[in-house]
Order: structure tokens, then sequence, then C-alpha cells
């Protein structure tokens, strides 16, 4: 692990826009991947007549990914740059890959809108940034990928600067914070060293840019909140259950509680990448075993806190929505499957309490029969099972989720109050 802060980067942006090779390129030119795996992709690339898909390859080591080309899971990856440790959150631009794209987002700092100059402002483009607001992400750097198909062009370059901005008024997003950076990600302009293809540029480079973001604001302070993955049974230790922790830290001898399962213990050893430390925290990914507490006891799903403070179990809550897609009308008593944390949970929409205005956020009206998609809006929601989820105000690493049927995503949205069973 690195001294330095560290920072959850999430890539969005269209499909086709780069996002994988933008990703390669950078944990090649900072080092954290050897010149030799590059080599050995590329050839893998070319066998498959994909030449120059190797720093794609890179991210996608899934072989299913690599038939089709495109991005499925997100796929976590480090690399240190002067001022930051990174976990790039490698969020997919497939249309039914929004979920993983929120339970993605709703984990990162910051973000790099990539958009190709060739191709300019795409739907995708404006969903992400739309689910970034959403979602609580800071500040964007949005990187004008591909100048190397129009020519290295500035008048391009500017006009895709005009649309981009255009949607982060249209959203709200606070675009004085914007950076653009020209760049190619297939050649390597502007990345880690300025290009001469670009003299007419005298910004930051992406490298640059991304030292140059605000240090993330550790959440130790918060109450510890380890959303369950998987629970194990390791011979010799016992139950270990495996997650991320979000919030807080987890040492051996805490009293610990998983809700909504409602069991608890006194936690015995913490380990990770297979080794016992004394303590772990916000990011960390850690196995754990807790005493008295058996395999069939907790699932995926449960969330771990302090025992004197633990995870909210929801008997309602509410919650600002953003519908996406839905074939027709969303009205009370329509019951999708909602995506918190680790948590997949059946919830029925018991109200719809007011309709937001997107681009504003003021109310446009209360209680309305009805809503679309595009539309925002507060709705009260009563889970089917027990639910752990935590108001964003307080734990926003717990209180964003996304809402499925169909076999896709049709909204997205954040919890504003808990009322506790």
């Amino acid at each position: 692990m690195s001294d330095k802060p560290h920072q959850n980067l999430a890539i969005i942006g269209h499909v086709d826009h780069g996002k994988s090779t933008l990703v390669g390129r950078l944990l090649f030119e900072t080092g954290s991947v050897p010149e030799h795996v590059i080599e050995q992709h590329r050839e893998e690339a070319e066998e498959k007549g994909k030449g120059g898909f190797e720093f794609a390859y890179v991210m996608d080591n899934l072989a299913e990914e690599r038939e089709r080309g495109v991005t499925i899971d997100i796929a976590h990856q480090e690399f240190d740059t002067d001022e930051f440790y990174f976990t790039i959150v490698d969020c997919p631009g497939h249309r039914d890959f929004v979920k993983n794209m929120i339970t993605g987002a709703s984990q990162a700092d910051n973000a790099v809108l990539v958009v190709a100059a060739d191709d300019g402002v795409a739907p995708q483009t404006r969903e992400h940034v739309f689910l970034a607001r959403t979602l609580g992400i800071g500040e964007l750097i949005i990187a004008v990928n591909k100048m190397d198909v129009v020519d290295y062009s500035e008048d391009t370059y500017k006009e895709v600067k005009e649309q981009v901005g255009k949607l982060l008024k249209q959203v709200r997003f606070n675009s004085d914070d914007a950076t653009y950076v020209p760049i190619s990600a297939f050649e390597g302009d502007n990345i880690a060293e300025r290009s001469d293809n670009t003299s007419w540029y005298d910004g930051d480079i992406l490298l640059e840019a991304l030292n140059n973001l605000p240090a993330p604001s550790p959440p130790t302070d918060a109450p510890l909140r380890l959303p369950i993955q998987d629970v194990y049974t390791i011979s010799g230790i016992g139950t270990v259950p495996v997650g991320r922790i979000e919030t807080g830290t987890l040492n051996p001898g805490d009293n610990v509680s998983f809700q909504p399962s409602d069991v608890g213990g006194e936690v015995k050893t913490v380990e990770m990448h297979h080794e016992e430390v004394d303590s772990a925290g916000p990011g960390d990914n850690v196995g754990f075993n807790v005493r008295g507490v058996g395999k069939d006891d907790i699932r995926r799903g449960d969330v771990c806190g302090p025992a004197d403070d633990p995870p909210k179990v929801a008997e309602t809550f509410k919650a600002q929505v953003v519908v996406m897609q839905h074939p027709s009308v969303i009205t009370a008593g329509y019951t999708p499957v909602f995506h918190a944390h680790t948590a997949q949970v059946a919830c029925t929409i018991t109200e719809i309490n007011q309709k937001l205005d997107p681009a504003s956020g003021e109310v446009a009206e209360e209680n309305p029969d009805f809503i679309k998609s595009g539309d925002a809006a507060i709705v009260t929601v009563r889970p089917q099972k027990p639910l752990s989820i935590e108001p964003s105000s307080e734990i926003p690493e717990l209180g964003s989720f996304a809402v499925r049927d169909m076999g896709q995503t049709i909204a997205a949205g954040k919890v504003l109050e808990v009322n506790e069973r």
C-alpha cells in the first residue's frame, strides 16, 4: 500500500470512446503494467485482427470480453501519480452495464469523462454525467480522446469542449471546476508527456490534471460500514465474511453487528491479501473472522458495523431517483429490484411524493400520479425483505442504489432518510 492519499477514480463515457484504452495507457505510463505484458497483449490483439487494442486488453482480461471487444465487469486497477495512489473504477459504457457504473461510480471520488473528438457528446455521455452528478462525484476531468483521428484539430477540440460545457450546465455540474485535456489514448498524446501534436494547447496534461484533483477526506471518522460480498468457510479459521470497507476502520477485538441478519460478535482476525493486519480502513478489501458467527448466520448484502452503532435497517426510506429508461410509466405500487452496495432486494415504491425539475432540482409537482423516463422524483420505498441502507447525507457510500427491472437499469438514486424498522 502507498503512503500517498488514496482516490477512487471513475472512468466514464460512451461505449467505444476509448475508455479501456485510456485506462490501459494510464497503467502503462505510470509503470503499473510492465512492458512485456503490453507486448503479450499486442501480439494477442494482432492475432485476433484487433491490432491497437493492446492497452484495452490490459483492462479487459476476461476472455469473453476480448471475444466481444467490450468491457463488462468493473475492473479495479491501481496506479500511483506524484500526489495520489489511485484505484481506477473502470465504468463500462454499455447500456446494460449501467448498474456496474452505479455501484462503481458510487465508490468514486472524482471522474474522468472520456469523449471521442470524432463523435462528440453521445447519449451515454449524457447519462453518465447525470449519474455522476446524482451520485455525488466531485470533479470531472474531460479527456477529449482520439485527437489523432481528427488530425489534432484545435477547432474540433473547441467544438467538443463547448458541447460538453453545455451538457454540464444542463445537469448543473459545477462546470467551472472541469478540466479539459486533448488526448490520444492510442498514441499516448498528453497523457504522461506533453505532445508536440497539440502545440496550441498549454493546459495540464492528464497526469498533471489527476495530480491537481482535491484530496478526498477519508471516511474514517464515520462509523464502520462494511457490505458483505461473500461468506466463506476456511478450514482452521472458520467462517470468513469478505467485503470492502466503505467507511470507518475494522480491528481485531472490535465488537461488530451484521444487519439485517442481526447477529454479531467479536472480531478475531482481519486479513488483507492473505496476511493478518492490525487494522483496515476505507477502500480495503478484507476477510475477517467473528467469534460465534456461523456461515448460515450471515449472507451477501448484510452490512457489518459496530455493535454500539449498528447499520440501519429500513422499514421504509425516502429517496431521490432519476428515471433513465422505462417503457411506460412508473406509478405507486411498482416493485422492481433495488441494488444497493452488495444487496439486491425487491422494493415497492409506495408513494411518489414529488416530481422534480431534473435541471434545477426544484419541485415541479406534488404527489404526481406517475413518473416516466427522464423524470427525477422524491419517492417513498418499502423493501420487501430487510435491507440495510443509510441516508446519503450521513454515509454516502451506502446511500446510493440502482433500480433494475426487465434486465436493465431503469433508475438510479440516493437515500434521503431512513425510517428504521
